[in-house]
């Protein structure tokens, strides 16, 4: 699913609302390195929601740590919807949560060793019982403007999946 940049998400109100639904979350970073993580614990009480974030930056690493297939990363690169659903799931099992949220893609300068374009993101979110599912943007900027953009993308997600009412 493509999609264009999200609005402003206040750390704090995806905190709330996870305690409101009684919802663990989880991150499985790349692109942000810990930053959708560390923004989240910088909340008071996220200690109550928050299970853990995994900064897995090398192949190594996201296979290791998250189960990502590494034959997976070996054929596509890190930077596909395909790799961000398994990172997501990866997390979500790695910390036992409900919700986890994943990031991949490109800071740049310039389009990663593939020739994937310096901007391009890819979402994961993976919810207890069910599918993962993904989402691409498009981001625009300096290294640490995308990268400021991808957590805000992030949080973003996190706050759509639990404001959904739906259980699987």
């Amino acid at each position: 699913m493509s999609g264009t940049p999200a609005a402003v998400t206040d750390a704090a109100a995806v905190i709330d609302a996870a305690r409101e639904r009684g919802w663990s979350l989880a991150t499985a970073e790349s692109l942000t390195a810990g930053a959708v993580v560390a923004r989240l614990v910088d909340v008071p009480g996220a200690s109550d929601v928050v299970a853990g974030g995994a900064a897995c930056y090398s192949y190594t690493a996201k296979s290791r740590v998250l189960g990502v297939d590494a034959g997976l990363l070996e054929r596509t690169g890190a930077v596909t919807a395909e790799v961000a659903a398994a990172m997501a799931e990866g997390a979500q099992r790695l910390y036992d949560a409900d919700l986890a949220v994943s990031t991949t893609g490109v800071a740049g300068p310039g389009p990663d060793a593939r020739g994937v374009p310096e901007g391009t993101v890819h979402l994961g979110i993976a919810r207890r019982g069910g599918p993962a599912r993904t989402r691409e943007v498009r981001l625009s900027g300096g290294r640490a403007e995308i990268r400021a953009l991808a957590v805000q993308e992030a949080l973003a997600e996190l706050a759509a999946e639990l404001a959904d009412p739906s259980e699987y």
